[in-house]
């Protein structure tokens, strides 16, 4: 059976490609000659912008779905405590009801 990633852990995945994509094109670049240097060294400039402002949105998506489910598990609580309750007391009094049915005899 195959275990499947949560869509966060899969952008985490990505993202966590990306800086070892940055760090070997760092290497290539202190390999590479002055014309060439420059030009990995602009690109690896504009994929760590790219890669934080990838990184904030994955936090910021993060912190709403979290907040939204706080919210929501807040809402839906009271609503389960109470059908929790009715559920007890109807338990109870099937019980009760066999209990009367079989103790008549």
């Amino acid at each position: 059976m195959e275990n499947k990633k949560s869509t966060t852990q899969e952008i985490e995945d990505v993202l966590q490609e990306i800086g070892a994509k940055i760090e070997d094109l760092i290497q290539k670049g202190a390999e590479a000659g002055a014309d060439i240097k420059e030009e990995i060294e602009e690109k690896i400039k504009n994929l760590k912008e790219n890669k934080t402002s990838l990184e904030e949105e994955l936090r910021k998506g993060k912190e709403m779905l979290e907040r939204e489910f706080k919210e929501k598990k807040e809402e839906l609580e009271p609503k389960f405590q109470e059908s929790k309750g009715l559920f007890k007391d109807g338990f109870r009094q099937i019980f009760a009801g066999i209990k009367a049915l079989f103790g008549k005899k």
